[in-house]
């Protein structure tokens, strides 16, 4: 009986000898899982991003529209400060952001803009033969631009320019 014992123990002694690791890289990569204070960055955690759009007008006069989103599609209908007066009456115009951002890197982003916007133009006038005069009616239309380009975070970027101005797009990261 003692003897089955003898073996018994010397076995169980051979295996646990052979589970514990050999290799002191592997023990040091363990200590350093176990004994770090932080948990290893989450590389797939969502970042938030700030969309700035500059508008500058052959005036020299700047708007701007912005919006902060994930990755991903957004969307922001607004309506703009100018007004056409058609009839006496202040006809507002809208301006509309669309889009989405894909990452390619830390640093920079895929970004497919649409910048828009409702124009009123007048249709028709008649003279009414009353002593309001002339009644127009009118129509809007949308006009914009949609364009996809690269984006490095932090760096403005010249999308458009024209006769009327020019459009600067920047996207930053939102600091954690």
């Amino acid at each position: 009986m003692k003897t089955l014992q003898i073996l018994f123990v010397t076995m169980l002694s051979v295996a646990v000898c052979q589970a514990q690791p050999s290799s002191a890289s592997f023990q040091q990569r363990l200590a350093s899982i176990i004994d770090s204070s932080q948990p290893p960055a989450d590389t797939n955690a969502p970042v938030n991003y700030v969309i700035k759009v500059l508008m500058k007008d052959s005036k020299g006069e700047n708007s701007t529209l912005q919006v902060t989103t994930i990755a991903g599609s957004f969307e922001l209908d607004t309506l703009s400060t100018n007004t056409a007066k058609i009839n006496g009456g202040n006809i507002p115009s809208t301006l509309k952001m669309s889009g989405s951002l894909t990452t390619i890197s830390d640093q920079k982003g895929r970004l497919k803009l649409f910048l828009g916007r409702t124009v009123p133009y007048v249709t028709s006038t008649v003279n009414n033969g009353t002593s309001f005069g002339v009644a127009s009616s009118y129509s809007q239309m949308s006009v914009g631009l949609d364009s996809a380009f690269v984006v490095t975070f932090g760096k403005p970027l010249v999308v458009q320019v024209d006769d009327n101005g020019e459009v600067t797009v920047l996207v930053t990261r939102e600091a954690d």
